[in-house]
């Protein structure tokens, strides 16, 4: 069936270049298992491998996943050290395999509130996958779409006491001073576990982008169900606010 699946959407018209995710529902799936929530995490970390491999394969070029908001600070301290732990692990067992397949890992979010240990590991994820030329994975720790909006508002707003002229604030210029602006915006965004809403997600990159919400809980999203969401995207009339001529 997920060979099928991707050689549908091959031929089924165009790919999204970038795709964003959402994972939620690990808490669920750990409760529903009767396991603490740090298992659902734990779980949700092979969805991940299944995915970047997935969009690697669909022809993806970039994916950017809400790995860890800033509000998830405020969780329990005893989950919020178990969620620093595994991302240690998840680079010290992953790096290997994301070198090999060409995956260039960038970290989006303020990376300083992170523990010397997790920092850590974040610039080595960095550094060793710099130059790969396969798949963008962009990983959002302790990110907030809001708190990055100010953020390039303040760095307008000192561009601006240099010298900048106010009639040289365009889209463009708020766009470069974004975490992604090395990147086109995206044009899927997928949510699992059936959640209608962004979660301060991306809030300025949304604009225009394709929405899939899928009832799966994370841990049990894999490629299949990554393919059924490209596929359904292939499926959409993209307007940009036009209409059809």
């Amino acid at each position: 069936m997920t060979d099928d699946l991707l050689a549908r959407i091959q031929v089924g018209g165009e790919v999204p270049h970038h795709v964003a995710i959402i994972m939620d529902g690990n808490g669920r799936w750990a409760r529903s298992r009767f396991m603490p929530r740090p298992m659902g995490h734990r779980a949700g970390v092979k969805a991940l491998r299944e995915t970047v491999e997935g969009a690697k394969d669909a022809g993806v070029k970039v994916l950017t996943i809400f790995a860890f908001s800033q509000e998830n600070w405020s969780r329990p301290q005893s989950e919020v050290g178990a969620l620093m732990a595994l991302l240690q692990e998840f680079v010290a067992k992953e790096i290997g395999d994301l070198k090999k397949n060409g995956v260039e890992v960038s970290v989006l979010g303020e990376v300083e509130r992170l523990g010397p240990r997790a920092r850590k590991a974040v610039d080595r994820l960095i550094q060793e996958t710099a130059g790969g030329d396969q798949l963008n994975l962009n990983i959002c720790v302790s990110y907030g779409s809001r708190a990055e909006i100010v953020r390039a508002a303040r760095a307008l707003a000192s561009d601006v006491k240099d010298g900048m002229s106010l009639d040289e604030i365009t889209e463009e210029e708020f766009s470069s001073r974004l975490y992604t602006s090395k990147w086109p915006d995206p044009d899927l965004l997928i949510r699992t576990s059936g959640e209608f809403r962004i979660s301060n997600f991306l809030l300025w990159q949304l604009a225009y982008t394709e929405i899939y919400v899928t009832d799966v809980l994370w841990p049990d999203f894999d490629r299949e169900e990554l393919f059924r969401a490209i596929e359904d995207f292939q499926g959409r009339d993209r307007r940009f606010g036009k209409v059809p001529v």
